[in-house]
């Protein structure tokens, strides 16, 4: 009997990594049979970069590059993300954040979006006390904040560059970081990593 085998479409896309590409399902079609499933599929997330934004990124959810929210947020001025957060969020985010305890670093916690048209805010610790970050931090805020995600059922989840300019960390790298964590990940939705254009160190 003549047959059609092909890849799912979902494992064509090159930002998976070569251990999942090797994991996908491929399908084989014959006349006048059933589907036969070969492999089992594994998580259809997406990881995709933008420049932009991130507050006009399209996804449910948003990452904002928090500290350890030990000091007060009216004591601080938020910068970037935050700032912008701030601006077009309105404090209700960040009276969240000050009722809740000091956040490990790379650890998560989720907010309200306020003003925002996003489900909610996940805030992670990408920076260390002396306002720098480290590759750990980096990893474990990614890992915490798409393990939020995943519980909570979001279907996408953008991410600013957790770690990048302040935090002593080039685009590139944080990039290259935020990408295999998320490519690692059991959430199954969309992951946006965005690099905002007043951001360009390589």
């Amino acid at each position: 009997m003549e047959g059609l085998s092909f890849v799912e479409p979902g494992c064509r896309f090159p930002s998976l990594s070569a251990a999942w590409r090797a994991a996908c399902l491929t399908r084989s079609w014959v006349k006048n049979t059933t589907l036969a499933w070969v492999i089992s599929v594994p998580p259809s997330n997406m990881v995709q970069i933008f420049e932009g934004d991130l507050l006009n990124q399209d996804a449910e959810v948003i990452v904002n590059a928090w500290n350890r929210n030990i000091f007060p947020w009216w004591f601080l001025l938020p910068q970037g993300v935050s700032g912008a957060i701030k601006r077009r969020a309105g404090l209700e985010p960040f009276r969240e954040l000050a009722k809740m305890k000091m956040i490990p670093l790379g650890g998560a916690v989720e907010t309200t979006a306020g003003k925002l048209p996003f489900k909610a805010i996940i805030h992670v610790a990408g920076i260390s006390l002396m306002w720098r970050s480290s590759e750990r931090a980096i990893r474990s805020s990614v890992v915490n904040a798409l393990e939020i995600a995943a519980k909570k059922k979001y279907r996408s989840i953008a991410f600013p560059l957790i770690g990048a300019g302040t935090g002593g960390f080039s685009t590139s790298l944080v990039m290259k970081i935020i990408r295999d964590e998320a490519e690692k990940t059991a959430f199954e939705g969309d992951v946006r990593i965005v690099q905002s254009k007043s951001v360009q160190r390589p």
